[in-house]
């Protein structure tokens, strides 16, 4: 019996990756140098936000999309932050409202004009204060309208109602530093990665820990919830340095269904999965390209599709909501990709070549749409709802939502009996020597102002003594 290849029928199987032209990418952007393991990069239908490498504090731009070209370096931009801002999202249901959060432990909400700013924005609409430490991530619930989740170097996840402005409920599960968070498709369960080498699934509303693995082997960084599929993927380090993927099974954590070595670079693999077209994407922090893959239900579960190649070093990406894309050109994902050497933001498209110019049904089937499922009270309730869905056929429609931030003085912030701000965690070796050398860098600044004011002194008196010498000059 003679050798056959297997063949495996997928429409996905030629998607390519076609970055934008020059004229239509963003051009001129300082992104920041910071080394935090994040992409640096929001986007929505309507804006692009980078953080930007400024002095004195923290700072991002926030740029309409139609404006491609290069950007003046006066450009206006969010700067309330006082100290390096570490991560940015979008609300998924008001177009206009981004979260920050930085290493000024502070969690901020942004309100932006429709077309974009016109000057330096430095008051937030919302300031949330309940971090003991700098706060390094920031996640919308992909539900519920104004639930905010953030997780700090404080190893607690707090849980935002921006109703009112206080966190309503605190995970405090984990015993290091938080890498990465994830919801399933109906924000019901939260998956979290964290540096203790650990992979948790935990109710969010209770804070308990449903599943946890302990990852000798795979040394988990980055997780991502599969859509329904009832599984996770993470991305890690193999006991040998080799980057690898694995795929879990969330109800049973107790070993991964696969593992996948996919190369030796060092660089941190961020996953992006698709849940309408069941495809994966590895970008490493680092490398120009971009793996995909199809996710199947049955073994071996992953397909390697193709690869994206650029020469080009990605800091970053950004990725578009789905009722951004293009769908006349056949555009299934969309990223906006962050070049640091050329302070270059290129936005690039994985298309599916496709002859006709129809309306596509099979490659965009019903998607989460821009209306909450749930409002804060009723999620907080224990209420689970799947997302409300919208069809892409007739395009993206702006709507104009507002957001109504509550009034609220600052106190004391108690959730579960504990007040978060008087229950400061002891500091790390790291952050104890980042205090040394930013208290060194302040004594040489006051050692170097007492000098000059010496020698301004010395000056005074040389004039002073010369004038007594000799009167008759005065």
């Amino acid at each position: 019996m003679s050798w056959r290849p297997q063949y495996r029928s997928s429409k996905f199987r030629n998607v390519y990756g076609k970055a934008a032209s020059r004229e239509h990418c963003f051009d001129g952007v300082p992104i920041t140098k910071n080394v935090h393991d994040n992409h640096f990069c929001a986007v929505n239908a309507r804006f692009l936000a980078i953080v930007t490498e400024s002095a004195g504090g923290g700072s991002f731009l926030v740029i309409p999309l139609e404006q491609t070209g290069r950007i003046e370096p006066n450009y206006p931009k969010v700067c309330g932050h006082q100290g390096n801002v570490l991560d940015i999202k979008w609300n998924p249901f008001i177009d206009n409202i981004i979260a920050s959060c930085s290493e000024d432990t502070s969690v901020r909400i942004w309100e932006i004009p429709d077309g974009g700013l016109k000057r330096n924005m430095t008051e937030a609409v919302l300031e949330l204060y309940g971090h003991s430490r700098r706060v390094g991530l920031v996640e919308w619930h992909p539900t519920t309208n104004n639930i905010l989740f953030s997780a700090g170097y404080d190893y607690k996840v707090l849980i935002w109602n921006l109703d009112i402005g206080e966190p309503v409920k605190m995970i405090d599960c984990h015993t290091d530093v938080i890498l990465c968070m994830s919801f399933n498709t109906d924000g019901s369960l939260l998956a979290t990665t964290c540096k203790d080498k650990k992979l948790r699934v935990v109710e969010p509303r209770s804070g308990k820990v449903l599943q946890e693995a302990s990852c000798k082997n795979h040394r988990v960084n980055r997780v991502v919830f599969l859509g329904s599929t009832k599984r996770l993927l993470t991305t890690g380090v193999s006991r040998w340095n080799t980057r690898q993927i694995a795929l879990w099974d969330q109800e049973d954590l107790s070993m991964p269904l696969i593992e996948e070595e996919i190369d030796g670079l060092s660089g941190l693999l961020f996953p992006f999965y698709d849940a309408d077209t069941h495809m994966l994407y590895l970008a490493g922090k680092g490398d120009g390209n971009i793996r995909y893959y199809e996710i199947g239900s049955e073994k071996p579960y992953l397909s390697y599709l193709m690869e994206f190649r650029s020469p080009a070093p990605q800091k970053g990406l950004g990725v578009m909501p789905k009722h951004g894309l293009d769908v006349s050109a056949c555009e299934v994902f969309r990223f906006y990709k962050l070049i640091t050497l050329k302070g270059l933001i290129e936005p690039i498209s994985m298309i599916v070549p496709r002859r006709s110019e129809t309306y596509q049904e099979d490659i965009y089937p019903m998607t989460p749409g821009t209306e909450p499922a749930l409002t804060p009270d009723e999620w907080l309730s224990g209420v689970n709802r799947d997302p409300i869905l919208m069809s892409l056929k007739e395009g993206y429609k702006k709507t104009s939502k507002i957001f109504k931030a509550p009034v609220k003085e600052k106190r004391s912030v108690m959730v579960n009996g504990i007040d978060l701000l008087e229950n400061v965690p002891p500091r790390t070796e790291n952050e104890l020597l980042r205090m040394f050398f930013r208290q060194q860098d302040e004594i040489r600044r006051l050692k170097d102002e007492l000098s000059q004011r010496d020698i301004r002194i010395r000056q005074l008196q040389l004039e002073l003594k010369n004038l007594r010498n000799n009167p008759k000059n005065n």
